[in-house]
């Protein structure tokens, strides 16, 4: 699908929740409120361009029909691992599908698997899944976000964003790790950290501990 400007992104996300929520869609002053807008043209102008990128369909001369087009499937798509450690590169294609709350399940999300400790500090250890946001604007990032960065010529790393000028720092989480400092037009920000998902599987250790307390 044609990629969506943050606006139409906005939009889009709000008629998803809504839709799923509240089972049927919402009216135009309704999208008008949601978006802060006075007028009803913009949402009119959104929704077409949504319609005509394929998210959204509707029945012509009917009121609330419009409804929300896609893949069946359910979940972000995991494409590979991350390093949180030095630099490794990504796969391209989705190894699985990871089903996880509907607040991510939103379009052009995706998921990485972080490999290594450097953002340990902030909470992301090795073997979490992390969710990120597509970027349509890298110029307008700002610093101090947790991002997936390419940096050209070696791979794609797990880090905070720091951009003074055309210098880019990429930050880890742990003081064992030094910096990343590089140009930024050998940067490619991918996406931004909208969540991490860690599963739990106690170790043999911790489940002997657990079982003498019982006992």
């Amino acid at each position: 699908m044609e990629p969506l400007t943050e606006v139409q992104q906005e939009l889009y996300n709000w008629l998803v929740d809504y839709i799923r929520t509240s089972q049927h869609a919402p009216s135009i002053r309704q999208m008008m409120l949601a978006m802060n807008l006075r007028s009803p043209a913009p949402v009119q102008s959104r929704l077409e361009h949504l319609r005509a990128k394929g998210y959204i369909d509707w029945t012509e001369g009917k009121a609330r029909t419009i409804r929300i087009l896609g893949s069946s499937s359910t979940g972000v798509p995991v494409l590979g691992t991350i390093a949180a450690g030095g630099l490794v590169e990504p796969f391209t294609d989705a190894v699985e599908q990871l089903d996880i709350f509907p607040i991510f399940r939103q379009h052009g999300n995706f998921a990485l698997r972080v490999i290594g400790d450097s953002m340990i500090d902030d909470l992301i250890a090795e073997g979490d899944v992390v969710i990120m946001r597509p970027v349509p604007d890298p110029e307008q990032l700002k610093n101090g976000l947790i991002v997936a960065a390419r940096v050209e010529g070696h791979g794609t790393t797990l880090k905070r964003f720091y951009r003074k000028g055309e210098q880019v720092t990429l930050k880890p989480a742990n003081p064992r790790y030094l910096p990343i400092e590089v140009k930024a037009t050998n940067v490619q920000v991918q996406g931004v950290l909208v969540g991490v998902w860690r599963g739990y599987e106690p170790s043999a250790k911790s489940t002997a501990r657990q079982q003498r307390q019982e006992f």
